[in-house]
């Protein structure tokens, strides 16, 4: 396998970095947890990779034996990449990832990308299991008219989908960044349903029920001053 780099160290973790540490490696990876992806696919999701680059991570990860090839049995007989059973099992490994960085995210930029493979992530990332045992609740979340989806939480078991949900509890519509405050506590769902901040439809215990099921908790506080021991 043929790496740009190295860290000349006998080390599982050094290693594993050395196979998904590259720029946009983990991003590659993060957009095909969800299922197989043509190479035009991955550019949508990934809108400031170069192709060339694209190219070069795919290779590099298919010659590590995290993802691979495969020619859909369809007429058009499309070629996609796909996870490998090594590969899928960084799957929990990059949502406890993405919620520890989830604690660093504040408001996105005006020019920062919301994909939807990125807002289906962001609720397995947040989702709360203790918290849903016995509870049987559907939301949908239209975050715009391109990029809606839906959670439907089973006792405990989640699964998040692409568009609209027939029978969903709850409609949630933020009308802005404001539904990571939401989720991070600093907004509850009577202030963001009082400040127009969000717009439901349904049953406005459904909102409250939604901040206890997806949660980001909050960073540890940085001790003031200087710490002796």
């Amino acid at each position: 396998m043929t790496t740009t780099r190295t860290y000349g160290q006998f080390c599982g973790l050094a290693r594993a970095l050395e196979i998904v540490g590259e720029r946009w490696s983990m991003l590659v990876i993060r957009d095909l947890v969800l299922g197989p992806k043509r190479f035009t696919e991955l550019q949508l999701g990934l809108p400031r990779i170069p192709a060339s680059i694209l190219s070069a991570r795919l290779n590099e990860l298919e010659q590590a034996g995290v993802i691979r090839r495969r020619v859909l049995p369809q007429l058009d007989a499309s070629l996609v990449y796909e996870l490998t059973e090594y590969g899928s099992e960084l799957d929990h490994i990059l949502l406890d990832l993405g919620l520890w960085g989830a604690r660093s995210l504040g408001h996105p930029k005006d020019d920062d990308v919301f994909t939807n493979d990125a807002a289906i992530l962001s609720l397995y990332t947040t989702f709360q299991q203790e918290a849903a045992a016995g509870v049987h609740v559907t939301y949908v979340l239209r975050h715009h008219d391109s990029l809606i989806i839906h959670a439907m939480i089973d006792d405990g078991t989640l699964k998040v989908g692409s568009g609209e949900h027939p029978a969903a509890d709850l409609v949630i519509e933020p009308q802005g960044p404001e539904l990571i405050d939401l989720v991070n506590g600093q907004l509850t769902a009577s202030e963001a349903l009082a400040s127009g901040r969000v717009r439901i439809e349904g049953d406005f215990a459904h909102l409250e029920l939604f901040t206890k099921l997806f949660r980001i908790p909050p960073k540890p506080e940085l001790p003031d001053g200087i710490a002796f021991h």
